[in-house]
């Protein structure tokens, strides 16, 4: 089993890149997780780039999607919604379709409790409207708990990909 992870944030640093290569930690054995590099390098979608120039940057993220059999997004909330290179990336597969009836989980990692809803809210918005299924998992917030929440999440999540 291959599971796609995708980072919203470009920060080097982030917590929600910190909750993916936590994740990379507690996969079973037989599930093969690889956390995606490479949103930004994306050029701004654009329809008549589709339709004659797609480049090689959009055929990558497209092959690891299509390469995987479940994705888990980690999206921070930028200004109540999700960030703009997560909404490119998504917005260059809707045509394409890698994200159809695929299987994601979404969540968000955050500083406090009731953080982080508008985004996943926003994120789960534009992949309903590519038909992806959905799994959403509420926003975990940083310390105490987050792995026991993590792990729930995980668990759930790969039991419904089997």
């Amino acid at each position: 089993m291959r599971v796609l992870g995708i980072c919203g944030s470009l920060q080097s640093e982030s917590g929600n890149l910190r909750l993916l290569k936590a994740v990379a930690t507690m996969v079973p054995r037989d599930v093969v997780f690889e956390i995606y590099e490479g949103i930004d390098s994306l050029p701004f979608f654009r329809a008549d780039m589709e339709a004659t120039d797609v480049p090689e940057s959009v055929h990558r993220f497209r092959r690891a999607l299509a390469g995987c059999d479940g994705v888990l997004i980690a999206c921070p909330e930028y200004g109540h919604s999700l960030p703009g290179v997560l909404k490119n990336a998504i917005d260059w597969v809707i045509s394409s379709g890698e994200l159809y009836r695929k299987p994601v989980a979404v969540t968000a990692s955050v500083p406090g409790v009731g953080r982080g809803k508008r985004g996943l809210e926003a994120l789960c918005v534009t992949l309903g409207g590519i038909d992806a299924r959905i799994l959403r998992g509420d926003p975990i917030a940083r310390g105490p708990g987050e792995r026991e929440e993590l792990e729930s999440l995980l668990s759930v999540f790969l039991s419904s990909l089997s």
